[in-house]
């Protein structure tokens, strides 16, 4: 009976090591893909989200200014005109 005991226990601690064996490979390939991943993002020259929503403040603020003086210039004209 005791000798059933140790291979069970053998058996164990293989599937145990094997456990963590394949633990190891999975985050290792975890992290090749997010470096290979990171690698091709970065070559593709794409903005960050933060960078989008910069640029997109800056273009409304533009637009809005762009507006005002609109207004402004149609004013003035309208002066002239007078």
């Amino acid at each position: 009976m005791q000798t059933r005991n140790k291979i069970l226990d053998d058996v164990s601690q293989l599937m145990t090591n094997a456990m963590g064996v394949a633990q190891g490979a999975r985050e290792e390939a975890e992290n090749a893909m997010k470096s290979m991943l990171d690698r091709w993002l970065a070559d593709r020259d794409f903005v960050t989200r933060e960078e989008f929503d910069a640029a997109r403040a800056m273009a409304q603020k533009a637009r809005e200014e762009n507006a005002a003086l609109e207004a402004r210039i149609a004013a003035l004209e309208a002066k002239l005109d007078k």
